[in-house]
C-alpha cells in the first residue's frame, strides 16, 4: 500500500493557472509562487460580484488509525461534489509544524484526498505562518523596547500577558526569564514562547475581512498591565501599522489543488482548544464567491470547532 507522500508524488498536479481558471479567478488576481501554489489578492472580493454559494461544514470525526480524519473527509466530499458535476472550492488550515514533525504529522489529507503540493503545504508554504510569528514577535520586541527606553505607559514587568511565538513543539521555551545580561541587554523578566498557531495574531489574522480590519484588531491585543491595573494594548505601543505592514501578503488566501485538481484554499490555522480552530474569514469567503458549495472543516469535534465555527466565525462573517 502507497504512503501518502508516495500517492502525492506519483500524482502530476495541474499547473495552478489552470486551477484558478476552473476556480473563476482572473489572472490579474493571480500572485504566483512556482507552478503549483498562488496568493489570491483580496480584492477579488471587492472588485467582483459574487453571489455566495452554499457552505459545508465537516465535523466531529475523529481521526481512525488509517486517518480519514476532517481534512480527509472533507477533500474526498469535494472531490465527490466536483466529480457529478458540480462547482466546488475546498477551504482548509494551513498546518502547522509543531504537529507536523511530532505525532500527529501533517494535515494535507491523505490516501487519495489529499491537497498538493502536500510537502510544500506541510512546510513553509507561502511563508504565512513565519509572518504571523513575525508580526507576533515584533510586538513583543517593542513592548520590551518600551520598558527599556524609560517605561512612559507605566508597564508592570510582573503583568505582561504577551509571549512570543516559534511554530515549534519546544516545551523548554514555555516559560523562561530573559533580559540578562546587565543594562544594555534589557529588563530581566519573566517570559515565555507559544506555539504560533496559539498566538492571538493568528486567531485575529483569520478572523479578518480586510486589511484595515486586520490593523484594528491588531490594535485591540492587550499585552499587558500598568502599575495601576490599566490594560495596556498594540495600539498604545503604536504597533499595529507595523505589524499589519508585515501581513500584508500573507492575508491573501492561498491557492492549491486537490490530487483530482479540485481548487482548494489553504489559509490561516489557528487551534482549535485556544481559539476558534477555522481557516480564514477571507479564504472562505473566496471560496464561496467561486463556487457554488464550499467545503470546509472545523478542529477537533462538533463540540468544540464546530460550536466555535458557528458562534465565532459564522457571527463574525
Amino acid at each position: 500500500m502507497l504512503t501518502d507522500i508516495e500517492i502525492a508524488q506519483a500524482t502530476e498536479p495541474k499547473p495552478i493557472g489552470e486551477i484558478a481558471r476552473i476556480a473563476g479567478v482572473d489572472e490579474k488576481y493571480l500572485e504566483l509562487y512556482g507552478n503549483y501554489k498562488a496568493k489570491v489578492d483580496y480584492n477579488l472580493l471587492r472588485e467582483e460580484e459574487h453571489a455566495p454559494g452554499k457552505l459545508i461544514l465537516v465535523t466531529a470525526i475523529n481521526p481512525t488509525p488509517a486517518g480519514e480524519g476532517k481534512t480527509t473527509t472533507t477533500v474526498g466530499l469535494a472531490d465527490a461534489l466536483a466529480q457529478r458535476g458540480k462547482n466546488v472550492v475546498v477551504a482548509l488550515r494551513e498546518p502547522s509544524l509543531g504537529p507536523v514533525f511530532g505525532i500527529k504529522g501533517g494535515a494535507a489529507g491523505g490516501g487519495y484526498a489529499q491537497v498538493v503540493p502536500m510537502e510544500d503545504i506541510n512546510l513553509h508554504f507561502t511563508g504565512d505562518f513565519h509572518a504571523i510569528g513575525a508580526a507576533n514577535n515584533l510586538l513583543a520586541a517593542l513592548l520590551d523596547a518600551h520598558i527599556q527606553n524609560g517605561n512612559e505607559l507605566n508597564i508592570d514587568v510582573r503583568k505582561i500577558t504577551w509571549k512570543r511565538v516559534v511554530d515549534m513543539n519546544d516545551r523548554q521555551l514555555r516559560h523562561i526569564v530573559d533580559g540578562l545580561g546587565g543594562k544594555a541587554h534589557g529588563v530581566p523578566r519573566e517570559d515565555g514562547f507559544d506555539i504560533t498557531v496559539a498566538s492571538e495574531v493568528m486567531a485575529i489574522f483569520c478572523l479578518a475581512t480586510s486589511i484595515t480590519d486586520l490593523k484594528e484588531r491588531l490594535g485591540r491585543i492587550v499585552v499587558g498591565y500598568t502599575y495601576d491595573d490599566a490594560p495596556v494594548t498594540a495600539h498604545d505601543l503604536k504597533a499595529e501599522g507595523a505589524m499589519a505592514a508585515l501581513l500584508k501578503d500573507a492575508l491573501k488566501p492561498n491557492l492549491v489543488q486537490t490530487l483530482e485538481g479540485t481548487p482548494a484554499f489553504v489559509h490561516g490555522g489557528p487551534f482549535a482548544n485556544i481559539a476558534h480552530g477555522c481557516n480564514s474569514i477571507m479564504a472562505t469567503r473566496m471560496a464561496m464567491a467561486l463556487g457554488d458549495y464550499c467545503v470546509t472543516e472545523a478542529g477537533f469535534g462538533a463540540d468544540l470547532g464546530a460550536e466555535k465555527f458557528l458562534d465565532i466565525k459564522c457571527r463574525l462573517a
